[in-house]
């Protein structure tokens, strides 16, 4: 069964080859949701996204009068405004778990990708990249319990790790081979067949990886 095609009248701001915007392009795909796309070049923002975002930052989503940022605040308006599927847990409890996860991932793993990829250190850059990858490895097991993470729906925290795990190849990160690692890998591969996942993907995204 195809996903119904959701019309809106929104816009969003998106860089086509960062992860934060990816994330919300997940969103929009797995909602079925049309919104109109601005691939905006990060060195060269439009004018209109300061009047918009007194961050200048992206991505940026527009709905009518409404004009939000910051990546998890937009991820959880379109949950909310178009509640089918839902990628949130409906009990409170799992629901802050849920946003937790979010957060530890924000503070542990995204800084350690936006390291790699925009130091110009090269030292910092290994010791993130080493960071990074034993980081993954070491939540592995959890995918031998559930097919995603920490749950057995897909939700908003894998639309979070999707971009930073289709990115591993362009970071030159390799989760390597062997029994430990399998759960991962296959928990991965499940992230990157999604309808959803495929049609979130800019061309840049699609050349930047090696799992197409």
């Amino acid at each position: 069964m195809g996903v119904v095609t959701k019309r809106s009248s929104m816009t969003l701001f998106s860089d086509g080859q960062d992860h934060y915007s990816h994330r919300v392009r997940i969103v929009l795909s797995e909602k079925g949701v049309t919104a109109d796309l601005v691939d905006v070049d990060p060195k060269h923002k439009p004018g209109e996204l300061a009047d918009l975002n007194p961050y200048n930052s992206l991505p940026t989503l527009v709905d009518r009068d409404l004009a939000l940022y910051e990546s998890k605040v937009i991820m959880e308006y379109l949950d909310e405004r178009f509640p089918h599927p839902p990628l949130l847990p409906v009990y409170p409890v799992a629901r802050a778990q849920s946003r937790l996860w979010m957060y530890r991932l924000e503070r542990d793993w995204a800084p350690l990708v936006d390291t790699v990829l925009h130091s110009k250190s090269k030292d910092s850059v290994a010791k993130a990249r080493k960071s990074l990858k034993d980081s993954l490895l070491a939540i592995g097991p959890i995918f031998t319990e559930m097919p995603y993470f920490m749950s057995e729906e897909f939700t908003i925290v894998d639309c979070c790790l999707a971009p930073i795990l289709w990115r591993l190849p362009m970071m030159e990160i390799d989760l390597g081979k062997g029994r430990q690692v399998e759960p991962l890998l296959s928990y991965q591969k499940r992230l990157f067949e999604r309808d959803g996942f495929r049609k979130s993907l800019t061309e840049i995204e699609r050349d930047m990886s090696s799992h197409v």
